[in-house]
């Protein structure tokens, strides 16, 4: 008989009992001694755990009484003003991202000959070692995207001769093949999933040099390898703004963590991309755009107030998935404005309009202003409540016409840029392992013979 390796066994459904029934701390617990459950203090506050000159986050400020006050949010990578940023690359009719990997890493402006070389570099990474697209990629497809990226970032391991080598020297190499190879990395993964278990034509195509990330990365996913100016510029910027969010998003920390231990590149990468697999960091774009089909097919879009009344079934778990969230909406550290998503929901007009999708863009603003009001007045939250990146990347992505299952491979794309930097920030400045501490809560008992229990 075949084993199944995905089966749940009687046995196992008693034991998974057994472990719930005997792992039950309390919040109360976590006030008696003084815990900060998540590292969260009780106003949901980030604990402070670290340093970075990385980026930071602004959404509070104070006012001339001297109190603290939600502000409109700001983002700045290595101390420059995201806005200001992209509206540079913008105006210049450049594209950012590499430009933004620049900063990220080596906390300066980049002057055209720098760039210039910076972008033939990473053009010289842009390819994958012998035969692996046959050995990795198409001979063991998976249905998840975010575990082949995984697998394959792991996996790269063996093909490098320094792999344990964590002088900065090399952890930037390293970091420069990553940043370079994760888009053939992840669609490569994507097309051998269509051609294995959707029965789907496989087409492999070879990235090109004089091509930015965002050009390729279109030119490699889409079967004839065109795009529009707008849609790779559309693209390039929601990488650009996905790049970095400061050393506290899970992720981030992660790569801290992780790396604090002296392990390898690969093991600290494969491990943010763990957690940004999770639903709550890195897939809360899919959510949007499942729950926007989800409105679309159970109410009437252009009736305010039946699209309000779905809206209050979502947030009372009885629509959708029944979570009570309106995804896209809220956001840890935002509460007035998230500065990510006000840039990418000028874009997502203007690709709405290209599209011909224009009513679609404006569904999404009914409910961004409505879903404000109705989260404001049923959880009591007054601080502030806006679309958080993810309501707009949503969008994009749809308008883009990317698959589903790319969203959260093309946050990691970008996002091995800020990893990037951490991982070297860590390496140039700790010096200690990160290691918290627990508070054993179980009190003390005897053991028993086995023959006794």
């Amino acid at each position: 008989m075949t084993k199944s390796y995905s089966e749940i066994t009687p046995l196992i459904k008693n034991l998974a009992e057994k472990s719930k029934s005997n792992n039950r701390i309390t919040r109360e617990m976590y006030i008696e001694n003084n815990v900060k459950k998540g590292l969260r203090d009780n106003n949901g506050n980030g604990v402070i755990t670290g340093l970075t000159e990385i980026s930071t986050i602004i959404s509070k400020e104070k006012n001339e009484a001297g109190d603290t006050i939600p502000c409109p949010g700001r983002l700045y990578y290595r101390g420059i003003n995201i806005k200001d940023l992209a509206n540079g690359f913008l105006k210049e009719g450049r594209f950012g991202f590499e430009e933004t990997v620049y900063i990220l890493l080596f906390s300066e402006l980049p002057n055209e000959e720098q760039l210039r070389e910076f972008n033939e570099l990473l053009a010289n990474y842009r390819t994958l070692p012998t035969s692996f697209v046959r050995d990795m990629i198409l001979k063991a497809p998976g249905k998840d995207m975010m575990n082949i990226l995984s697998r394959c970032v792991l996996a790269l391991y063996p093909y490098d001769d320094n792999p344990d080598d964590i002088s900065l020297e090399n952890v930037l190499r390293q970091s420069l093949q990553l940043i370079s190879m994760f888009p053939l990395l992840a669609v490569y993964g994507y097309h051998s999933y269509r051609h294995y278990h959707l029965n789907k034509t496989l087409h492999i195509r070879n990235p090109k040099r004089e091509f930015s990330t965002a050009e390729n990365l279109l030119r490699i996913l889409r079967k004839n390898g065109e795009f529009s100016d707008l849609e790779a510029r559309v693209l390039d910027l929601a990488l650009v703004l996905h790049a970095e969010h400061g050393g506290g998003n899970n992720s981030s920390f992660t790569t801290h963590v992780v790396t604090s231990s002296g392990t390898d590149t690969y093991s600290s990468v494969a491990a943010a991309l763990g957690s940004l697999k999770g639903p709550r960091h890195g897939g809360a774009n899919i959510k949007v755009a499942m729950m926007f089909d989800n409105i679309m097919k159970n109410v009437n879009i252009k009736d305010k107030s039946a699209l309000k009344d779905y809206l209050v079934k979502i947030l009372d778990k009885e629509a959708f998935d029944k979570s009570g969230l309106i995804y896209g909406m809220g956001h840890a550290v935002y509460s007035i404005s998230d500065p990510r998503a006000d840039m990418l929901k000028i874009c997502a007009k203007d690709l709405s309009r290209e599209k011909n999708c224009l009513e679609e863009f404006e569904l999404y603003e009914t409910v961004a202003a409505l879903a404000t009001e109705i989260i404001a007045e049923k959880r009591k939250i007054y601080k502030g409540v806006s679309p958080n990146v993810d309501f707009y990347s949503g969008l994009v992505y749809r308008l883009l016409n990317l698959p589903y299952e790319l969203f959260t491979p093309i946050f990691a794309i970008s996002r091995i840029a800020g990893w990037s930097a951490h991982r070297i920030e860590e390496i140039e400045n700790a010096g200690k392992i990160i290691r918290p501490a627990y508070i054993g809560v179980k009190p003390e008992r005897d053991y028993v013979p086995i023959e006794k229990r």
